[in-house]
């Protein structure tokens, strides 16, 4: 009997509000105090090693003094903010690229912890101020379909609610949770993610059924702008107005970050149509090793960029059996016998002319019955078989006689390609 796991899984609504003169005037003071509070926690942090608890011990005292208008929640939400950005500025410091002499604080997020402070109701959002005559401030938000999605479609808001002010405007985050059950499957769809493209292999009843080739072109994505920005800053210091308005048109995050969610979107339809759990190498691990063991910059910077953990961030976001295995040796391992492969024949790659674009065809080699494979498939492979096979044993095939093998190849932005049949 398959057992039964769950998991919960959050989105973040974004929304704008409004409020009246008075209504800004009391997010202004309430954000300038936690600015203030902010600063503080900082400066005794970076002289002390502290904790929490040596925070609220030290400073909660001297602010219920001073602002007793402000919401506990609110003062004691400064501390995780405040060591927080004390352990990234200490990181910066360590690897020599911390720009400061301590932590600067430009842009606060407000965050009431508690839905005691706060609450959702008649088309507005409710806060909880002594600064208010009434002790409620309201603001009104903007009606949007995402927001209508989670609150009247089985989703529970979380008891947190963030704002932040951003050049007179008023923002709004609201989380939302919801308990999804995952039922763990025999169909595995393993995934090898690599700097160009994303393979996936099917697996039905410990067998492989299809394999999968998502071309992303994230690599040279990360590589071109990397080129543009060295042309645009050349000679120019970065806070160039001129130059920041040139590097902001590139939009290098917003490109990686929709053909990212694209990517999870395709492995995620095909994961619930084969009912399969998703299978993924441990890339933190591997990502941190490599790094390490790189010493050219152009290359360090390559894969400091490589998206790898965004997109599987992003899968275990979804409702779906999201589990990692170690993947050491799995794109050098045969997955037939067990043998360690030393000789490999480069994917044949071609380059077609039309007038000034140029478009790319790919040659994807997937012979079965005579064990010819490219480099990813057999990562992918051998990531499934060691979630399949307790033992690490090889079990690719359930025999050695020759079997069909649907390959299909995927773009992202322009969906499934024709399909191909190999035997």
């Amino acid at each position: 009997m398959l057992k039964m796991q769950s998991k919960t899984i959050k989105r973040t609504v974004a929304i704008e509000c409004y409020t009246n003169h008075i209504g800004k005037r009391i997010l202004s003071k309430i954000e300038s105090a936690y600015k203030k509070m902010l600063a503080e926690e900082i400066e005794f942090a970076l002289k002390n090693n502290t904790t929490q608890k040596v925070l609220h011990n030290t400073f909660y005292k001297k602010y219920r003094r001073e602002l007793p208008w402000l919401s506990t929640r609110v003062i004691k939400g400064t501390y995780r903010d405040a060591l927080r950005r004390v352990k990234s500025f200490k990181e910066l410091k360590r690897k020599g690229i911390a720009k400061t002499e301590r932590p600067e604080v430009k842009r606060v997020i407000i965050t009431f912890s508690d839905s005691q402070d706060w609450e959702l109701k008649n088309g507005a959002i409710w806060i909880r101020s002594d600064a208010v005559k009434d002790e409620w401030l309201e603001l009104k938000y903007r009606d949007t379909k995402l927001l209508h999605r989670y609150l009247y479609h089985g989703w529970k808001l979380a008891e947190e609610l963030k704002i932040k002010l951003i050049n007179g405007k008023i923002f709004c985050y609201l989380t939302f949770k919801k308990e999804v059950e995952l039922k763990e499957s025999k169909n595995v769809l393993a995934v090898d993610i690599n700097e160009n493209n994303v393979t996936a292999v099917l697996f039905k009843d410990g067998k492989i059924a299809e394999a999968y080739r998502i071309e992303t072109g994230l690599g040279n994505l990360i590589i071109s702008h990397s080129e543009r920005r060295k042309r645009i800053t050349k000679g120019k210091s970065t806070k160039d107005r001129e130059v920041k308005k040139a590097l902001k048109k590139l939009r290098e995050k917003e490109r990686k970050e929709d053909t990212i969610y694209k990517t999870a979107r395709i492995l995620e339809k095909i994961a619930i149509k084969n009912d399969a759990t998703i299978v993924v190498g441990e890339v933190f691990k591997g990502k941190k090793k490599i790094e390490e063991r790189t010493y050219g910059n152009g290359l360090r910077h390559r894969i400091h960029q490589w998206s790898v953990v965004k997109l599987v961030e992003v899968l275990d976001n979804k409702p779906l059996n999201v589990v990692t295995v170690n993947e050491a040796y799995t794109s050098t391992t045969d997955p037939f016998t067990g043998k360690r492969l030393t000789n490999f024949s480069p994917l044949m790659m071609r380059y077609a002319w039309r007038g000034r674009k140029r478009v790319k065809v790919v040659k994807f080699k997937l012979r079965i019955a005579e064990n010819s494979l490219d480099r990813d498939v057999i990562g992918a492979i051998n990531i499934g078989l060691k979630y399949l096979n307790s033992n690490g044993s090889p079990m690719a095939l359930g025999s050695t006689e020759p079997h069909a093998v649907w390959l299909k190849l995927m773009i992202p932005h322009l969906g499934l390609t024709q399909t191909i049949e190999l035997k």
